[in-house]
């Protein structure tokens, strides 16, 4: 299955990835308090339009690289849906979805 890596706290597993200059969205989608795997998780701009897609991790975990801005992260799964805005600058930002 393809899906996002094991995502750590503070930015661990991004080795060799320069957050001076990168802008990385991710977090982990959840339901009930428990991880969802296998949700297809997008990524959309300011204006709602498509940007990209991933499917979270066997432990829930998305990431994203994107451009700094405003965006949506949406998670769609079996479990429900749910979405966060996000305003993102260079650096790591941590945005989790619970799921409804």
């Amino acid at each position: 299955m393809c899906g996002a890596p094991a995502q750590k706290a503070n930015g661990a597993g991004l080795e060799g990835v320069d957050l001076t200059t990168q802008t990385v969205i991710q977090g982990v989608v959840e339901s009930a308090g428990a991880p969802v795997p296998a949700a297809y998780v997008r990524l959309l701009d300011a204006t709602g339009e498509f940007a990209a897609e991933v499917v979270s991790s066997a432990t829930g975990d998305y990431r994203f690289f994107a451009a700094p801005g405003s965006w949506t992260v949406r998670a769609l799964s079996p479990a429900g849906r749910g979405e966060a805005a996000v305003v993102a600058d260079r650096g790591l930002t941590e945005a989790a979805i619970s799921l409804s």
